[in-house]
């Protein structure tokens, strides 16, 4: 991050510097306009904007409470620790953490290097995010989750991402535009924001276990994401390693859940590509194979013809003539 962000984030506010002094209970008039526990976005969130940012307060500890928004924390520097249904978070420098309005959390005293960055936003700012995600997937459940108001359910979502320079670059942005209250970029940062998220859904590996969400569904969409992203070389122990599961679990987990193995449904997406391959480009049968993980040609072959009923050469003859034709 920029040093003259960082010097402006780390710069102790006039309420921090009263938690420092000694007092030992947080201005809750600074953050809800009732007795309740809940965090009021009134207190918080100029009005008519969906988005904000706020350093997180430190030398003092933050009782439980929820919000009326949605709060995504992005941590800076050093570290912080939240405690959600009796678990302690510790969350480090280049972790995100994202609370849905129904989740019910505190907060450990954080010191003067541990600086921790909330977006507070409204359900609606996450409106583009969700379009700018195709398919059914954790993240899309979690934004709908937030937005809905019948049978709402407290989720969280914590990725452990060891200073990820992209992730790093997106945040930094939106937090100074933020910030600074710059209105003509929050359309942007709506969709850097839907940046971030497509980064996370490429990298489900490094989604906690401590995550309230299916954490088997969560391992199965980093399974198929895996897969999808590199045929040529994926392989069960790496994706085993990344995960922190042993073999044994991780392929009954992919067998309980997809009905194939681990191989088989790579050699679903190996053929998936191979086909493609075939149809739009001009590249060897031979050139196709080695590009879908094959380095055995006659492997290859005997495969495609089982799966297709002719060898790859005729397929291209016979289905590349049709395409052209309905083109």
């Amino acid at each position: 991050m920029r040093q003259q962000l960082l010097d402006e984030l780390m710069t102790i506010s006039e309420e921090e510097s009263k938690y420092r002094a000694g007092q030992g209970n947080i201005e809750k008039q600074l953050y809800s306009a009732s007795l309740t526990d809940e965090i009021d976005r009134e207190k918080l969130l100029r009005r008519g904007r969906l988005v904000t940012v706020r350093p997180h307060s430190r030398f003092v500890d933050f009782p439980e409470h929820r919000h009326n928004f949605v709060e995504i924390m992005y941590v800076v520097k050093g570290s912080i620790t939240h405690v959600i249904e009796g678990k302690e978070l510790v969350m480090k420098k280049g972790d995100v953490l994202m609370l849905n309005q129904y989740v019910k959390h505190s907060i450990k005293r954080a010191e003067y290097d541990d600086i921790g960055i909330n977006f507070i936003a409204l359900p609606e700012f996450f409106e583009i995010p969700l379009s700018m995600l195709n398919d059914k997937n954790i993240l899309a459940e979690f934004i709908i989750g937030a937005l809905r108001r019948k049978y709402p359910v407290p989720h969280y979502l914590l990725f452990r991402l060891n200073e990820n320079t992209q992730i790093e670059n997106l945040m930094e942005n939106m937090i100074e535009s933020m910030l600074h209250e710059n209105s003509n970029e929050d359309v942007m940062n709506q969709y850097s924001m839907g940046l971030v998220f497509l980064y996370l859904l490429e990298h489900l590996e490094n989604l906690s276990h401590n995550s309230s969400m299916d954490y088997k569904e969560t391992i199965l969409q980093a399974v198929l994401a895996y897969i999808n992203s590199d045929c040529r070389n994926a392989n069960l122990t790496k994706i085993s390693r990344d995960t922190s599961q042993s073999m044994t679990v991780l392929s009954k987990m992919i067998k309980s859940k997809t009905g194939y193995t681990f191989q088989e449904l790579l050699q679903r997406k190996r053929f998936q590509t191979a086909v493609r391959l075939l149809l739009d480009t001009d590249l060897s049968v031979e050139e196709i194979a080695l590009d879908v993980g094959y380095e055995n040609q006659s492997y290859f072959f005997r495969q495609f013809k089982s799966r297709y009923g002719m060898t790859p050469g005729k397929y291209r003859l016979e289905h590349r003539e049709d395409r052209e034709v309905r083109l």
